[in-house]
């Protein structure tokens, strides 16, 4: 069954006349994950933001986009406030353009999930301790009493997924989480958000240009360019016979990167035994 369907998406800018999204189409099933790649510019963040309804006022979107058969895209605003969150969650590339600078972190917390759920005070920093600790944040209730800028990126990334996991939506979409972290946090994060499909039965949005990580944690795969899907298919088909030349030029350059990082730690090993 399709839980999402993205009819003839077009998105343009009514300040330059400039078409962004071409007629875009696709789905997402239940319980997969769907991948999104591309270079920068080539549409996919304004497509995720489009089926959240929260692209800049300048960009109008037509077609239809519909969520358990409903047409969100004809929602009046205060109906769709209701869905995000609670049934389509995003996380966002930039943890500090998700926060409001002005208040501790526990108190858009609280706020967020006051708006879905009627939990008590100490429920919900109950829930959010718990979520945090599962992905890997120390000390919660001292980072609930700090500021957004008193954070690292990786440390907002990881509690916008923590409250992705007590908010339990149908859909996440997951705009380049690992941007902000480390090799190593990337990993741990990756792995989370899969523990969080497996456990949750959710479906999945991600929006990546590491196909390393694509590879890792998709179903399928949508290749988009200047604002057009090119090519689409499953994950596997679409790593061993890429038919358009735009996704075998991001295959093989994926492929050679992989090659000449196992070359250089090749290499290393060497110089430490010599």
């Amino acid at each position: 069954m399709n839980l999402l369907e993205v009819k003839n998406l077009k998105i343009w800018d009514v300040n330059t006349g400039n078409v962004i999204i071409h007629n875009s189409s696709f789905h997402l099933k239940k319980g997969s994950c769907l991948a999104i790649v591309g270079e920068s510019g080539s549409g996919k963040s304004l497509t995720c933001r489009a089926i959240m309804r929260l692209n800049r006022p300048s960009l109008h979107q037509s077609g239809d986009i519909l969520f358990k058969g409903e047409n969100v895209n004809n929602l009046p605003e205060k109906e769709m406030r209701k869905k995000r969150g609670r049934s389509l969650c995003m996380i966002l590339q930039n943890g500090m353009s998700a926060f409001d600078p002005s208040c501790v972190i526990g108190v858009h917390l609280k706020e967020t999930l006051a708006e879905h759920f009627e939990w008590n005070k100490n429920e919900i920093e109950e829930k959010m301790k718990n979520a945090m600790e599962s992905v890997m944040l120390k000390n919660p209730k001292e980072i609930m009493n700090k500021y957004p800028h008193q954070l690292s990126g990786g440390m907002l990334q990881r509690i916008m997924i923590a409250m992705t996991i007590v908010l339990e939506p149908d859909i996440i979409i997951a705009d380049e989480p690992t941007t902000a972290l480390d090799t190593i946090s990337q990993f741990e994060v990756i792995e989370q958000l899969i523990k969080l499909r497996e456990r949750m039965g959710c479906s999945m949005i991600f929006i990546s240009h590491d196909l390393g990580v694509v590879r890792k944690i998709a179903d399928d795969v949508l290749v988009m360019k200047d604002g057009k899907i090119v090519e689409r298919g499953s994950t596997q088909a679409l790593f061993s016979e890429p038919k358009h030349e735009y996704t075998k030029y991001l295959v093989t350059t994926r492929l050679a990167l992989s090659e000449n990082f196992k070359k250089i730690m090749r290499g290393g090993a060497k110089v430490a035994e010599g």
